[in-house]
């Protein structure tokens, strides 16, 4: 399996393969038909209380990685997330992050390696 990281306002691509938007939130100003995306997992998003003390600055990524993952460890949609998306080829973990390097993609994919890999 193939796991690529986008925002969700660059353009779709064939090569994107199973399309999956990770954020909790729906993105700001983007209408769901133009979205072209085939999940919308915001079950296995980042609580909202570990989003929005991300988001505040209250932890560094450090501590924001940790919390998710323990987070993701511990919750019960996760397995039958990791069973929908394993039978895909390519999928893209897909935010409305500007900076994709410090949000929850990264976390996930490691996460998603180590799982289904």
């Amino acid at each position: 399996m193939e796991i690529l990281e986008k925002r969700i306002y660059e353009k779709a691509e064939k090569e994107d393969g199973f399309r999956i938007l990770v954020d909790r939130l729906w993105p700001r100003g983007m209408k769901k038909e133009d979205a072209h995306i085939d999940l919308w997992a915001k079950e296995i998003a980042p609580s909202n209380e570990l989003r929005k003390s991300y988001h505040g600055k209250e932890i560094d990524f450090e501590e924001f990685n940790a919390k998710y993952l323990k987070e993701l460890n511990e919750n019960p949609e996760t397995e039958a997330f990791l069973n929908q998306i394993k039978k895909h080829k390519t999928i893209t973990l897909m935010t409305c992050v500007k900076d994709i390097t410090i949000s929850e993609v990264p976390v996930l994919k490691v996460f998603l390696i180590k799982k289904l890999l």
